[in-house]
Formats: structure tokens, sequence, C-alpha cells
């Protein structure tokens, strides 16, 4: 396999990217051909996995809110079990809240209306949570998106092989400690001795440069890799999954402040139109463009993916996290001024390698 280029280090955050150190030593650069070398078999001895803390579940919403998927057909509201009809949820993208399940065959949504349960299923919503990064955190590593269970390859652009010891499983973290192009142009990163995954199977966290006028804690969200990462002026604090918005639903970039915070709010759009949607009780919305937000997501487990209408949606105990954090931003009454900053580290569906050689 021929490869374009090798790198063998990355650079840490720094506000001057002139002055970036090295993140990852130069004892793991990749040479094809070459063994790993022992300084770097030490290392990855060392530290084979990270190992951050997770941040706390939201056991009260996870908890206490039952969460369900109505239709996608129109689906007639009831004034109580076997009552009358009093209204209809139209068909499309819909979920509500249950308020009471306690009659058999039916159950009562927030508002107060019934339907009966055989209109709606039961979704239980994700329990991944994003870590907590520690002041000297200087190796960079990446969630496994794939939500089939590969192996890893033993050399970059290699197949997946049993030979590599390493069976992937959704939402792993792995360290990557080398980081290599094939043919193509796509990055692949070493997570382990003769272990290699693809770029596109992963999401790695970046950090970035701070933005002019920027200071106290403010969030980046990198729309090519699905991540965002929480930061007190330059130290990286926490970092997670996130899906932005699918094509035509773009989330925008650029530099924003949060300017509405709620615990929860119902969200639409688009009536009458095939991807029509209505949200019971989205939780932990914080509004940073006009109407696009951060918030918790019960309705899919696919964080890393691009899925949404243009906001960023989070678990729910990201969401709530980073809901408290931002609030606790300023003293008691005082308005905190919370940046929110979108960029793309790349461009998404082109290999990287052509990328950076046409540039």
């Amino acid at each position: 396999m021929t490869l374009l280029l090798v790198l063998g280090s990355t650079g840490v955050f720094a506000q001057d990217d002139a002055a970036l150190p090295v993140f990852a030593p130069p004892e793991c650069a990749y040479t094809p051909d070459q063994p790993t070398g022992a300084a770097c078999l030490e290392r990855m001895a060392a530290s084979p996995k990270p190992a951050f803390d997770r941040i706390p579940q939201d056991r009260q919403t996870l908890g206490t809110y039952s969460f369900w998927r109505i239709g996608p057909h129109a689906v007639t509201t009831y004034s109580g079990p076997g009552g009358s009809p009093v209204g209809s949820i139209p068909e499309g993208f819909n979920f509500v809240t249950a308020i009471d399940l306690s009659v058999e065959g039916w159950l009562q949504i927030e508002g107060g209306a019934w339907v009966k349960r055989d209109d709606g299923y039961y979704v239980e919503p994700s329990y991944f949570s994003g870590v907590l990064l520690p002041e000297d955190w200087n190796q960079p590593f990446a969630w496994v998106l794939d939500t089939t269970r590969i192996y890893a390859s033993t050399y970059p652009g290699g197949p997946w092989t049993e030979e590599s010891g390493y069976l992937t499983k959704r939402y792993d973290m792995v360290n990557i400690f080398a980081e290599a192009y094939d043919a193509e142009g796509w990055r692949w990163y070493m997570i382990g001795p003769n272990q290699w995954l693809k770029q596109t199977f992963v999401s790695k966290v970046l950090p970035v440069a701070r933005p002019e006028g920027v200071s106290g804690r403010w969030v980046a969200i990198d729309l090519y890799e699905q991540t965002l990462v929480a930061y007190e002026d330059d130290r990286p604090v926490f970092a997670t999954l996130v899906s932005s918005g699918l094509d035509n639903w773009d989330t925008n970039e650029g530099l924003f402040t949060i300017w509405a915070r709620m615990p929860s709010d119902p969200m639409s759009g688009a009536t009458g139109a095939p991807d029509a949607y209505a949200l019971q009780r989205v939780p932990w919305v914080m509004y940073f463009d006009d109407s696009i937000s951060l918030h918790g997501t019960y309705w899919h487990d696919l964080f890393g993916y691009r899925r949404s209408h243009g906001c960023v949606n989070l678990s729910i105990s990201d969401a709530r996290h980073l809901f408290e954090w931002t609030g606790a931003a300023a003293p008691e009454g005082e308005d905190a001024v919370n940046y929110v900053y979108v960029y793309s580290s790349g461009e998404y569906g082109v290999p990287p390698g052509l990328a950076a050689a046409s540039s």
C-alpha cells in the first residue's frame, strides 16, 4: 500500500497557532515497513485506552420521563381512555412525553390528551455521555462511531482482520498514537501496536484556537468530526460527540452567543411537509443562532453522525452538564456571555489528504 503522507504528531491547543507544542510524541511517528519502536510500544502499554472521568448521568430526566414515538401516520388524540376525539397529531416525525401509563392500551401525553398505545412505541434515550479533560491532557483520542463491529487493520489502508486483536464497539474510546494517509487520501489512526482504524469510523477530538475576543466559558463545535469541546479560556475541560445538521439543514458556521437557556422547550417545524416534526419536552435547550440550539436528544443514539434540522444534538446527560456549566459562568446576579464557535476542521466526504494536496 502506497502512502501519501505520514504524520506522527499533532498540535495541542494554544491561542497562537505558531506556538503549538507537540501533542503526540515523535517516537510514535509511522514509517512504512518499519516496526514500531520500543519507546512507542512503552507509551502504548502505559496508556492503552483513554482514562477520563465521564460526566454523571442525568438520572432525573432519564428516570422521570417516558418518551414515545407517535405515528409516523396521523394519530387521533382523545379526552380520555375510550373517550371522545379532541384533536390529532399530524403525520410526521413526532415524539411525545407520556405522563400516565396506568391504563392498559392507552397513554396520556404532556398537555393532557390521550392516545392509543398501539399508535406509538417507547423510545429508550441514549445513556452516552462525554468526558472531563484533565489539565495535563496531551494525548489525542477518538470515539469509535461505526454501529457494526469491525476489527482494526494491521497497517494503514489494510483490510479489517482478526489478526489485529482489536474488535471495535460503538462509543469505544481509543488513543491515537500516530497518523498516516492511504493512497486515496484518507487518514488512518494507529490506536495500538499494529492496530489501525480509518478516520471515517471514528470522531477525533481536536483542540482549536480560541477566537479573538472570546474569554471565560465557551464551546467549540467541529462539524467535520461531529465533536464538541468546552473550554475555560484556553483550557479544554470537556469533550463529547454531537449530531449537527443534515444536508440542506446545515448548522451555520461562525461565532455566536447563547442568547436563551430553557430547562425544556417543545420544538416543531415543516408542518405539512414530508419532513415535518414535532417534539415535546426537548430538555436542556441553549439557543445560540436564532432558533438553532444546543439541546438534549432522546429520539436517537447516533451521536457522531449528522442527524438534525440544524440544531446541535447532545445526549440528555451532556446537555444538562453544559446547561449547568454555562449557567455557572458568571457570579450570581450577573449575566454570563457564553460563546459558541461552530467550525469545520475538514470538508465532509472529501479525503483530507487530497484536500491538503490541492490547497
